[in-house]
């Protein structure tokens, strides 16, 4: 039964433009949501005929505490203040478009003087141009790859760029002009940074027009060389424009979202036109839904342009938006020209429409149907290994070190299948002697598994635990969880090996009380998971055990000089380029990167001693010869 103040709050509604917010009993948001009337919007979702679908609405009566409602002069203002409460409170109902670190986005600064192209994958309000976001990884990474092989533009960090005194191999090969060393470039590489500009927008047309007189006037200055460039990036679009569908649509810029939904998940497509041509399609997965589809189209189409998306002129969409004209225009001030948004009935924009629908309902069977082989793949485990149930998360072990020093262990998670990065975690043995993986095994799942006994958050027990090695470490395992008093199923995956008879002993999986292996290759795929999640802890363990080595290496040859802070350290780190820059250079050298007279005296000292040692005994030599 909702609070009578909430009554009073519906009955005083305006027929204004403005936000909503729907908050819990504890004073957390549920949901936040924009209406061009809070009257009619608001009151909708308490009406018995509501014939809404949406999980909370059912549960309204008894989760809701308090109803807030910010009127606001338009729908643009609307939308602005919409976007900022999700932003800011993450209300538990509101659609997101997953977090920021499941999509790459490309990342071009165009204030740089030396632009370059990075892949990120959390756009940020810095000024730069941010292209994306992109389906998958990789997608993404070759994109990246076709723009540094042919469009020349640095790839080198600006750390790199400032310390180099040559070109690097980049410039050798000629996939870079060489900004570090040439200055003089300043026109030829701003023209390949509009390039770029143009290629990721996707405006090929317009592009291979450019390109066409850029090679056309450097080929009749004689500039042949430069001619031959601009001739390969020609073939390189038209390569990108051989895989592209045509359709017969105006010359705009265009995108088309399509989407299919059942039940809690969806799937959105982004169909992108560019000057008339269908150049991409990307896809979305979406879980846990539970907003109706004018919502979730709505709520999408606004997080997937704030996150720096390009804007194209048309925006076409398949249902009606909420106050989608106070969206349109908060778009339409973002990109800096008119963005309209559209639901065509008839005609080619509504050809475009269907496509954008087929291909969300085209990639939503074929992820169900992914997700169908791999529950198939942890049925199949659950029986080989007698578990209670699938082991729809689990986590591996390994534990890495070099000649017994810098000894470390990486825990990885898989979820459904699939790595869970958001749940690796990692260690630095502090106890175990230097060399014990038995000892290092024991004191790093005591260390994991008292924060899932202490209930801590994100530590939580996985279905099975997998460990990187034999009989004895899994004993070790399955001590470390007795003395904590957890039961998890745990099994040990030893590598393929040769015995002492010579005999082949290929990958293998050993369980607690019984006494033979079971064999890898006898479980098929279903067990070639758990190979993955060992390769996997053992490629995330190693590479723990080489940055903490190196970590050391550059503490043990700067951070001992007495007097030398880490402000110091890092500026001349930064100045000179490396550790080999800093032993290289001479006292007044360190001076000019930023050290104190003081400071660059012990540096210069400390890694030079030897040499003064030198020189001092060959000095007395030469004084006692004459002696």
């Amino acid at each position: 039964m909702l609070d009578k103040a909430v009554h009073d709050k519906l009955a005083a509604l305006p027929p204004r433009p403005g936000v909503y917010v729907f908050r819990g009993h504890a004073g957390e948001y549920l949901y936040v949501g924009k209406a061009a009337s809070l009257r009619s919007r608001v009151r909708s979702y308490f009406q018995a005929s509501t014939g809404d679908d949406r999980y909370f609405i059912a549960r309204l009566d008894r989760e809701l505490g308090d109803l807030e409602t910010f009127v606001t002069e338009t729908e643009k203002e609307a939308a602005l203040l919409e976007n900022s409460l999700i932003k800011e409170h993450q209300p538990r109902y509101n659609i997101k478009l997953r977090d920021d670190k499941e999509y790459l986005s490309l990342r071009l600064d165009e204030k740089l003087r030396w632009p370059r192209l990075e892949a990120v994958r959390k756009p940020k309000k810095d000024g730069a141009r941010y292209f994306g976001p992109y389906h998958s990884a990789t997608a993404a990474r070759s994109t990246l790859r076709i723009v540094n092989r042919h469009f020349q533009l640095r790839t080198c960090t600006d750390r790199e760029l400032e310390s180099r005194t040559r070109p690097c191999l980049q410039y050798q090969i000629k996939r870079c002009p060489g900004p570090c060393v040439y200055e003089d470039i300043e026109q030829v590489y701003g023209q390949h940074v509009r390039h770029v500009g143009l290629f990721l927008d996707g405006r090929h047309d317009e592009l291979a027009h450019h390109l066409t007189e850029s090679m056309t006037a450097a080929a009749d200055a004689q500039k042949y060389e430069l001619a031959a460039t601009y001739r390969d990036q020609i073939r390189a679009v038209e390569s990108t424009q051989q895989v592209q569908r045509v359709a017969l649509v105006a010359d705009a810029d265009q995108d088309v979202f399509g989407y299919l939904r059942r039940d809690d998940k969806a799937e959105v497509a982004v169909l992108m036109a560019r000057s008339g041509k269908v150049i991409d399609v990307r896809t979305f997965a979406l879980r846990d839904v539970r907003v109706p589809d004018d919502e979730l189209i709505g709520s999408f189409v606004r997080e997937y342009y704030l996150r720096g998306s390009f804007l194209p002129n048309e925006v076409l969409v398949a249902t009606p938006i909420e106050a989608e004209g106070g969206l349109s225009e908060m778009l339409s001030e973002r990109a800096g020209h008119a963005v309209k948004l559209l639901r065509p009935q008839r005609g080619q924009k509504a050809r475009l429409l269907r496509m954008a629908m087929e291909n969300a309902a085209h990639a939503f069977n074929e992820k169900a149907r992914a997700r169908e082989d791999v529950e198939g793949q942890l049925q199949q485990v659950m029986q080989a290994l007698s578990l209670p149930r699938p082991p729809q998360r689990f986590e591996c072990i390994d534990i890495s070190h070099l000649a017994g020093t810098h000894t470390v262990a990486a825990v990885v998670a898989f979820a459904d299948g699939q790595p869970d990065r958001k749940r690796y975690r990692s260690f630095h043995v502090k106890n175990a002697r230097p060399g014990d993986d038995y000892g290092a095994i024991h004191e790093v799942l005591l260390r994991r598994f008292r924060r899932a006994a202490k209930g801590d958050e994100g530590w939580e027990l996985p279905d099975l635990l997998v460990v990187d090695g034999g009989k004895g470490q899994l004993s070790m395992a399955t001590r470390a969880l007795s003395e904590i008093g957890i039961e998890l199923p745990v099994a040990g995956l030893a590598k393929e090996k040769e015995n002492t008879l010579g005999e082949q002993l290929v990958d293998r999986i050993y369980l607690p009380g019984r006494m033979n292996a079971i064999e890898l290759r006898s479980g098929g795929r279903a067990l070639q998971m758990l190979a993955h999640a060992r390769d996997e802890a053992h490629r995330a363990s190693n590479a723990l055990r080489v940055k903490l080595g190196h970590k050391r290496q550059l503490r043990s040859e700067l951070q001992d000089v007495p007097g030398v802070g880490p402000k110091t350290r890092k500026l001349l780190l930064k100045k000179l380029g490396s550790m080999k820059g800093v032993l290289a250079a001479d006292e007044q050298t360190l001076i000019d990167a930023g050290a104190t007279r003081r400071q660059a005296s012990r540096i210069h000292a400390y890694f030079h001693a030897d040499e003064a040692q030198a020189e001092v005994s060959e000095d007395e030599a030469i004084d006692n010869a004459f002696k």
